[in-house]
């Protein structure tokens, strides 16, 4: 079988690495993304291994790489992705990213600091310039014409005091000027007035153009302030309490003469600085430039050696310390592209000596290795969910891929719903490739973007459905004429006017010649939508199709148990678990299927009325008896169900007693040891280390060349096993024996298969139930809503129509579209989970996880 639908054959291999060459191969196998690699130092602290040192130096170069990326976004600038993948750096490459790296930040710290120092200078600047300004017009402000003669205004030589009182006072006024954040402004202008009772005359006005707060960054409007006070301990009082209000405070020149000179002196200030800090902001832009550059670049350099430099910790180093060995999960198939890497790698790192790779028993179970793409990734994850396939048992997934798609389009059938779902997923797989779709932030819509192709075949198979339930919004289509003859039934009826007044339905009897022409070519005639008795006969349609996919479902899942059977060569499972599980379904829910069929054909619309019940039958087949008012279906009935019973009750002991007596059979038969086996793997890894290590001295000394992966036999793989999926990777012919656990085993899978047959088969019933619920539902909103529109017959029904419809198309997408879809969706999910993948698939494995340089990893 394929790889998808069986997982690929995986075997342990070591490596055999030089240790100039370690390096370049395993970036070259990271860059192939063949191999997982196993630790061969687990109880050594990651601290005391051999590269540390190396990882510390890429781990410091990281800090660098954030702190440059730090400053790109205080920028504004987003650094983009790595244009092209770029291969992991050699020693000196990356000394050379070291340093580069660390003298970018190092400048982009220094002019970082120069232009925080320029920008505060003239920050400061400017606000000086403004207080200026503003005291200036505050201690010169001329009075308007036509105004009231102002109080005096007292000069710097004049007191604020009569002299008559105060004749021993200094004659001085001081000032304090400054700005405040506008938060502070009240409180400061309270505590100066309770501080200094009243002995001085403060001014506040607004900075006319608003600067950058140095504490948070934001452009705030400052709030000048002027405070005019006498005596030197008042002055005190303000300059403490400005201090503790965080306000910056400037000397005031005391004369005019010598403010205008502050302020042509600060205009020149400010334009030198502004010339520095205009080519300062030059530089770190070509700085930015450089870094927006080489930034993507050496990340995804950075990252790519620290990832090899971790694999290397991995690994172990001979006896003679000359090479480094790895123990790897590879896919067989992959062997050679291997060995190929492991050429190019001691190539590039100019060796002499290639490496080599060599495949190891073990007895340990491989991971699972599944192959998927763009199609089939969607249904492997539906089937991952589920649990990871045991190493190279059935793969249910390939088989998902048409049965999913169908069972959810039973629940979900109808040609309009499959239509708008179907040109959904189109448009997704159309533009797949588009940017702006796979690279969205929200959960919800990559989930449908990953399950596009999925999307698309549900919403194709709805449509199939749909034509088969013969439902388009909830309304039939006449695509062929009706099978049914309205006029011939009135024709052969004794139908009058007094009759059709009186009767709002009428009868269409099939037995009268004519009327019934057949059935209808394909799905369900349209006149049944018409019917009154539709719903009753969608039932038993629908409950019947149910019940008969189901049984046919679970017993292809019980089928595909026998590949299993065949590929781990446990034949004896085909007679001990095969056979009675497939007889107990058969015998008696493969005979219900036969009874639906046989009462379909053998009974027709003359014979209806005197048709048997099939449920009776059913029941009455349990119970050993016979129905006399129950007709039989076919002569011998009562013998056949007896003696399928008696076969479905007797394939139980088997199923249960089988397969533990036949391995405890094989334990007390002895057996021969043989060489290689399970013993031989438990120390062949160490004696190939030795051994493989002297093999590789002696071509280091003789120059051979020679890889071992040419002595190998091509057919014969080491990891083909024959224990059972369940038994966790040991052996039926393990030394001990535990009876009772596996018999306990064998009684939890016998009850849990034979109750779920029943189960199972009325778990499928929810087929019907959904598929009922959402017709129900299609018809309600198309009745209590799109009706509306077409009542009215005037203009004014052509103009209800459009917020009508518009409702419609909102309530169809919210309620039949997505949340009846989800509901369908999660019921297929459990029918495949539980009711299908629970007959052959065991899912106790573990994915394989290759070491590889992702390209999604580095953006």
């Amino acid at each position: 079988m394929g790889s998808l639908f069986r997982s690929e054959e995986v075997c342990l291999a070591q490596l055999f690495l030089q240790s100039a060459s370690a390096y370049s191969c395993i970036s070259e196998l990271g860059e192939r993304g063949l191999l997982e690699f196993r630790d061969l130092n687990p109880k050594v602290s990651p601290f005391q291994r051999r590269f540390v040192g190396e990882v510390r130096r890429c781990d410091e170069m990281e800090k660098t790489f954030s702190f440059l990326q730090q400053e790109l976004r205080g920028a504004g600038r987003v650094p983009g992705p790595c244009p092209e993948s770029p291969r992991a750096p050699v020693a000196r490459e990356a000394l050379r990213v070291q340093e580069q790296s660390e003298q970018l930040a190092q400048e982009l710290r220094e002019v970082t600091r120069n232009r925080a120092s320029l920008r505060g200078r003239l920050r400061d600047l400017r606000q000086y310039l403004h207080v200026l300004r503003e005291g200036q017009r505050f201690t010169s402000l001329p009075a308007p014409p036509g105004s009231p003669p102002p109080l005096r205004v007292l000069s710097e030589h004049e007191p604020l005091l009569d002299p008559s009182l105060h004749q021993h006072l200094e004659r001085k006024i001081n000032f304090v000027t400054g700005v405040i954040h506008p938060w502070r402004v009240t409180a400061f202008e309270r505590l100066l007035w309770r501080a200094c009772r009243g002995y001085l005359v403060a001014s506040f006005v607004e900075m006319p153009e608003p600067m950058e707060d140095p504490a948070t960054g934001e452009s705030i409007t400052w709030v000048i302030f002027l405070i005019s006070y006498w005596g030197e301990q008042i002055g005190q009082k303000i300059r403490k309490i400005s201090d503790c209000f965080h306000c910056q405070v400037y000397p005031y020149p005391e004369s005019e003469a010598g403010r205008v000179d502050t302020i042509t002196g600060l205009h020149g200030q400010i334009q030198d600085l502004s010339v520095v800090l205009e080519e300062t902001e030059q530089y770190l832009a070509q700085v930015l430039d450089k870094v927006a550059q080489a930034l993507p670049t050496w990340r995804v350099q950075v990252q790519k050696m620290k990832a090899i430099y971790l694999v290397l910790n991995q690994c172990s180093f001979d006896v003679t310390e000359k090479c480094l060995i790895a123990e790897v999960w590879c896919p067989v198939r992959d062997l050679t592209q291997v060995q190929d890497a492991l050429r190019q790698g001691s190539y590039q790192s100019g060796s002499s000596v290639e490496c080599f790779v060599q495949r190891v028993p073990t007895s340990e179970r491989p991971p699972t290795l599944i192959r998927t793409n763009k199609f089939t990734a969607g249904f492997q994850n539906i089937v991952d969910a589920y649990g990871v396939a045991s190493y190279q048992e059935v793969n249910p997934a390939p088989y998902a891929i048409i049965t999913f798609p169908f069972i959810f389009a039973i629940m979900f059938g109808d040609v309009g719903h499959g239509l708008l779902m179907f040109l959904f997923a189109l448009w997704m797989v159309l533009y797949e490739d588009s940017p702006r779709l796979r690279q969205g932030t929200n959960e919800i819509w990559l989930m449908f973007f990953e399950g596009r192709y999925l999307i698309l075949l549900m919403g194709a198979f709805s449509i199939y459905t749909g034509f088969i339930y013969n439902e388009c919004f909830s309304k039939a289509t006449a695509i062929f004429p009706s099978a049914w003859s309205v006029a011939t039934m009135a024709n052969h009826s004794s139908w009058s006017s007094v009759y059709l007044a009186t009767h709002q339905s009428l009868t269409l009897d099939p037995n009268v010649t004519g009327v019934f022409r057949g059935p209808y070519p394909f799905g369900i005639d349209p006149i049944w939508s018409l019917a009154i008795n539709h719903l009753n006969f969608l039932n038993s349609f629908k409950m019947k199709m149910s019940v008969v996919l189901g049984i046919v479902h679970m017993g292809f899942g019980v089928a595909l148990g026998v590949f299993n059977h065949l590929h781990f060569q446990q034949r004896h499972r085909l007679v001990l678990e095969f056979f009675p599980e497939i007889i107990f379904l058969l015998a008696l829910f493969g005979y219900l299927v036969f009874l639906i069929f046989y009462k379909w054909v053998k009974f027709s619309a003359a014979d209806s009325r005197v048709a048997p019940s099939i449920l009776i039958h059913f029941i009455d087949m349990f119970l050993f008896t016979s129905n006399v008012e129950n007709l039989p279906l076919y002569p011998g009935q009562v013998l056949v169900q007896t003696v399928l019973v008696v076969l479905a009750l007797a394939s139980v002991p088997v199923l249960l007693l089988g397969t533990p007596l036949y391995r405890w059979c094989r334990w007390r038969t002895p057996r021969t040891v043989r060489p290689g086996g399970c013993g031989g793997a438990q120390w062949g890894g160490a004696w190939g280390r030795l051994t493989t290590a002297a093999v590789l001295v002696q071509r280091v000394a003789t120059g051979e060349q020679e890889p071992l992966l040419e002595g190998q036999e091509a057919g014969n793989s080491v990891n083909a096993t024959k224990e059972d999926v369940e038994s966790g990777g040991h052996s039926p012919d393990a030394k001990h024996l535990d009876f009772a656990e596996i018999f306990m085993h064998q009684a939890i899978h016998t009850i849990e298969y034979c109750l779920g047959c029943v189960s199972n088969t009325a778990s499928y019933l929810r087929l019907w139930a959904l598929s009922l619920a959402h017709a129900q539902l299609s018809e309600v909103l198309w009745t209590m809503v799109m009706r509306n529109g077409f009542v009215g017959l005037s203009y004014v029904g052509g103009v209800v129509l459009v917020p009508v419809f518009a409702a419609f198309a909102v309530l169809t997408v919210a309620i039949l579209l997505v949340m009846e879809g989800l509901s369908a969706f999660l019921h297929a999910l459990r029918l495949h989970w539980v009711e299908f993948q629970n007959k052959f698939y065991v899912g106790a494995g573990y994915k394989l996880c290759p070491f590889a340089f992702a390209p999604d990893t580095w953006e």
